[in-house]
């Protein structure tokens, strides 16, 4: 793809039916688990993306037997049975933060030594949490530092016990640490320290484990978490599409005034970011519910006060929506944002403001005042999010130009692509 995509301006409403791409989320989590299992496990619906190729390849450099058929979205896995072949390994996540969590805790499963390294931007994400709490249950585990990767592991085949996790930072140390445990050789405990953020993504995680055959008990409120040493049972599993990718569509809907459905979701999806669309509901568009689909009709849009916590990877569309609000839009409790694949609050700031937009960071999020986009070029931070909801002012104004538009390809490869056709009435 080129280095930057100009978004052309829609002249009316834009309508379509899509059905966006595996979630990346849960294809990491299925691809971990799948691998840790007992036999062959068979995997429909498959993301193909960068993150999903880094997972893929580095369960390859651990030993694991994984054939990805990209053209079918199909993965088969053969599990290790929580035995990790290799005993040394390299393996290089790019700026995937689910890959180096995830491994990581899986790593420590293992007998022998292993590294975890990414991009310069992964060198500035923290991980020391999860260091700190894979140590507390007999691991032997270092970060650089500045508690951020790389990654050092001499596995010892994690022996076990109670851990305390922070969760004011990722949600993705706590499923990585959850996701490992049925194979440490004792059970464990893990005790969430402080609220702990997007609990939908530790709900999807426990779901998922249970799928396959575990058995973790949890109170009401995710503070504590017991699991007993067991096995996953490989299986048949099949991939939502990614709720958080759909976000950006609904808001085609949004700020066109036009109406999406997206297949293949509902009410009652793993992904807390289906709710999204409640969020646009606040602001005045109308949602319909199916069985195995999701509707949004546009309408004349209000800022709104809203806490994203739990969908925090959908607070970018939204603060691009709320461009064409009337009324300022404020996003709260978002803080955790800065240390994903970019500083998203100030990222997010930074370029409305670039296309003229006044906004403004909050100390736990921020702030979209409405306007008329000006012509800019957008930076993207090598994040994919920041690309595809920025896409949105595009469909409004003019000269709204995306920078480094091929970061896309670490969620949704074809996104500027499915956009352009939903932009031209081809799939409805």
């Amino acid at each position: 793809m080129s280095s930057s995509q100009e978004l052309d301006p829609v002249t009316g409403p834009v309508s379509g039916t899509i059905r966006p791409p595996g979630s990346k989320s849960i294809t990491n989590r299925a691809l971990i688990i799948a691998a840790l299992a007992e036999g062959e496990s068979v995997l429909t619906g498959v993301l193909d993306s960068q993150d999903t190729r880094v997972m893929i390849t580095s369960l390859r450099r651990l030993g694991i037997d994984v054939s990805h058929d990209a053209d079918t979205c199909t993965c088969r896995i053969m599990g290790c049975g929580g035995h990790i072949q290799a005993d040394r390994a390299e393996l290089f996540v790019e700026n995937s933060g689910t890959s180096i969590r995830f491994l990581t805790a899986m790593c420590a499963l293992g007998v022998g030594h292993y590294t975890l390294d990414g991009i310069p931007r992964m060198r500035e994400r923290p991980i020391s949490d999860l260091v700190d709490a894979l140590n507390a249950l007999g691991g032997r585990v270092t970060a650089s530092e500045s508690g951020c990767p790389p990654v050092e592991v001499n596995g010892i085949r994690l022996p076990g016990g109670q851990a305390s996790i922070a969760g004011s930072i990722s949600s993705q140390y706590l499923s990585g640490l959850l996701m490992s445990s049925p194979y440490a050789q004792n059970p464990v405990s893990l005790v969430v320290d402080g609220e702990l953020v997007s609990k939908p993504y530790v709900t999807m995680t426990l779901t998922m484990m249970e799928s396959f055959g575990a058995d973790v008990t949890w109170p009401d409120d995710l503070s504590r978490f017991d699991v007993a040493s067991q096995k996953y049972q490989g299986r048949e599993y099949d991939v939502e599409p990614d709720a958080s990718a759909a976000s950006y569509l609904f808001g085609v809907a949004a700020v066109t005034g036009g109406s999406i459905t997206v297949t293949g979701l509902h009410q009652n999806a793993l992904q807390g970011d289906v709710h999204f669309v409640s969020a646009l509901e606040q602001m005045g568009c109308h949602v319909e519910w199916g069985d195995d689909r999701i509707t949004v009709t546009g309408a004349e849009l209000r800022g709104v006060d809203i806490d994203m916590n739990a969908i925090s990877d959908t607070a970018q569309t939204l603060a691009t929506v709320a461009v064409f609000a009337e009324g300022p839009t404020t996003i709260r409790n978002v803080g955790h944002m800065r240390h994903k694949e970019t500083d998203r609050v100030a990222a997010v700031v930074t370029e409305l403001q670039r296309a003229g937009i006044r906004a403004e960071e909050t100390d736990d999020g921020l702030r979209v005042y409405p306007g008329e986009p000006q012509p800019a070029d957008i930076e993207t931070y090598d994040d994919h999010r920041m690309a595809m909801s920025f896409a949105l002012l595009g469909l409004r104004a003019e000269g709204i130009r995306i920078l480094d538009p091929g970061c896309t390809g670490k969620t949704y490869p074809r996104f500027f692509e499915d956009l352009a056709a939903l932009c031209r009435g081809e799939l409805s």
